[in-house]
């Protein structure tokens, strides 16, 4: 029985289709899978030039070559189609896209939305309420910008756990660099005030504050209050001291300084980036070029993609002039909600720092591009230990960590040939075994990891639904019998297992492999593939044990008292004060506890029934 073929797609008859209003457009090939993502300012023109008797790149040729059919997103503005397009590039992951690839997130200044607002450092999920002021370039950078606050404004930096149960204030008040909230050694308009200043600040707006601040003196000045004075005076004085030197070209910079560097596939982009004229530092970039070898579009894409999650800056120096840089300027703007400007042509300071971003990014992906040589060959080397047909594509590894069975938590870490994939990995907090009991845990994440897959699937989610190529289980035979049991269970095929258990004398170099079909396997330590393994399996035990020492930390700091119905902070603070902390008021009586003001003989009760472990009285 022939199989009919797949009529050709048709181009210019979609095309005369299409309106000319801004959009995303989605290619798709015979079998389904996504090719391509764009956006456009104008479908109708964008859609039409791939179709066009215009000379194309080989690449171009392919991609059209393979298109079944094509979808389109009509969107109200250019800047929404910029940000739909990112959206479907991270989470389809198209054939021939150039994507940002990422594996850290961006960290962040947070200035907390709470009556007593905390400064702190932040990386990941925006899961705490506030404001966050960012992306910065480096971890340093953001551990700069802070201490500089903390000696500015003088907020506090520490824990909510900590600041509710102070009675005295800590070092950080001593020697200047905060100002107390924790027992009201500061009014709370006071307090409230240097956070309006903090944030100023931090929006880059130094000059309106230094303008607010010497008005503040001279008001101070007037009604005699002189020591304020002084100290809005020195505050001025640090903040004049500190604007002085970050000027480039004269002015207060607001910009990131782009540069890309290209060799063969691989591509580098390289970020200098200046906020309030402050250098914030640079930062590398390696995207997944899929084909592309023009550093224009490569350069291109990642202003579009990085610049839709990111906020832009004033200004945007590029080392090229790069395709639709009307379009992506317009968008950056529109979603800004102010003007953003691309230049490729520059003088002065700006040319200096652009030599120096092209430069950094060559040595950045000389760099790079060696490290994948190192990694393709220990990927080859594990493919011909293992047997398999070809390089596996994707690689998973479990550890367990736990403190004498306290707060296990188990890992999974995910590589594939170009190394880690931490946007990937995954923590599962272990509940409902007994302590300690390594078996019971691994088998119960790995059924949590291959059922969420299944389900995936059955839900037509292909991306949440893929299945590693070589699953790697960090312990001998025990827990490689508990995984096997647990995929078969679920009826998962497919997946190679393997072993890694450590040598007598625990020395890197000596672990055995030991597989599913019971063989055991000693590379060696000069053995690549072997040397792979470690990098995994050692990446899954750093990534359990912060797990696990967050999870155990977060236990033995949350007061238990936050619990108990009827105990807010006020009666909560009053009593670790009068018992000397969790410890003393554990081993006082009901009767002692009602002595403490506000606490009546019924709250008492139950406050002594929680700390014991006994059935609290029924609060009603």
């Amino acid at each position: 029985m022939s199989v009919p073929a797949v009529p050709e797609f048709d181009g210019k008859a979609f095309v005369a289709q299409l309106s000319t209003a801004p959009g995303v457009y989605r290619m798709y090939a015979a079998d389904g899978s996504l090719l391509y993502v764009g956006k456009a300012g104008a479908l109708r023109r964008r859609v039409a030039s791939y179709f066009s008797n215009t000379p194309k790149t080989a690449r171009i040729q392919s991609m059209v070559a393979q298109i079944a059919r094509m979808e389109v997103t009509v969107t109200r503005t250019e800047a929404e189609a910029l940000l739909l397009e990112n959206q479907l590039i991270k989470s389809l992951s198209p054939r021939y896209n150039v994507s940002l690839r990422d594996d850290k997130s961006y960290p962040y200044v947070l200035l907390t939305q709470e009556q007593w607002p905390r400064l702190a450092f932040h990386r990941g999920p925006r899961a705490v309420p506030g404001r966050y002021f960012g992306p910065y370039a480096s971890a340093g950078a953001v551990r700069e910008t802070m201490d500089l606050m903390f000696k500015l404004f003088r907020l506090r930096s520490c824990e909510d756990s900590v600041f509710r149960n102070r009675s005295r204030p800590c070092l950080q008040y001593q020697i200047g660099r905060c100002s107390a909230p924790c027992v009201a050694l500061v009014e709370a308009a006071d307090y409230a005030e240097s956070v309006r200043r903090a944030s100023l600040f931090l929006e880059g707006r130094s000059d309106e504050l230094g303008e607010e601040l010497a008005a503040a003196m001279e008001a101070a000045s007037a009604r005699l209050e002189f020591e304020e004075a002084a100290r809005l005076r020195d505050l001025l004085a640090t903040l004049r001291g500190l604007q002085a030197r970050q000027y480039v070209d004269g002015h207060a910079a607001n910009l990131d300084v782009l540069a890309v560097a290209m060799q063969g596939s691989a591509a580098c982009v390289l970020l200098l980036a200046f906020r309030d004229g402050r250098n914030l530092g640079t930062r590398a970039f390696f995207p997944r070029t899929n084909g592309e070898d023009s550093a224009e579009e490569v350069l291109a894409a990642f202003v579009s993609q990085y610049y839709a999650e990111q906020p832009p800056p004033a200004e945007i120096v590029l080392d090229r002039a790069i395709p639709e840089a009307d379009l992506i300027e317009v968008a950056l703007a529109e979603a800004a909600g102010r003007k953003v400007v691309l230049k490729s042509s520059v003088r002065g300071e700006r040319a200096g720092y652009l030599d120096l971003a092209r430069r950094n990014a060559q040595m950045a992906l000389a760099t790079e591009v060696a490290s994948r040589g190192a990694q393709q060959a220990r990927s080859e080397g594990l493919r011909d230990l293992l047997g398999l047909g070809e390089v596996p594509s994707r690689i998973e590894c479990f550890d367990i960590s736990h403190t004498l069975g306290e707060a296990t938590v188990a890992s999974c870490v995910v590589f594939d040939p170009a190394g880690p994939v931490r946007n990937q990995y995954r923590r599962y907090n272990i509940t409902g075994i007994d302590p300690g009991d390594d078996y019971a845990a691994m088998r119960q994440a790995i059924e949590r990891r291959f059922r969420r897959a299944l389900e995936a699937e059955a839900a037509g989610q292909a991306a949440n639904a893929i299945l590693p190529d070589v699953l790697l289980i960090d312990g001998g035979a025990g827990q490689l019998r508990q995984a096997r049991e647990a995929l078969a269970d679920l009826g998962v095929e497919g997946v190679m297992l393997v072993g890694v258990s450590k040598g007598e004398q625990r020395r890197a170099g000596d672990e055995t492999l030991v597989l599913a079909d019971g063989r055991e396997i000693r590379p060696g330590a000069a053995s690549l593939a072997l040397q792979f393994i470690q990098q995994v399996r050692d990446e899954a035990h750093r990534f359990a044990i912060t797990g696990h020492r967050g999870r155990r930390q977060k236990a033995r700091t949350t007061s238990r008292l936050e619990d108990i119905p009827g105990i807010g902070p006020r009666r909560r603070a009053a009593l670790l004060r009068h018992f000397g902390g969790l410890a003393g008021l554990k081993t006082a009586g009901e009767e002692e506890i009602a002595r403490v003001e506000g606490i009546n003989a019924a709250l008492a009760a139950r406050i002594y029934a929680t700390l014991h472990g006994l059935a609290a009285p029924d609060p009603g």
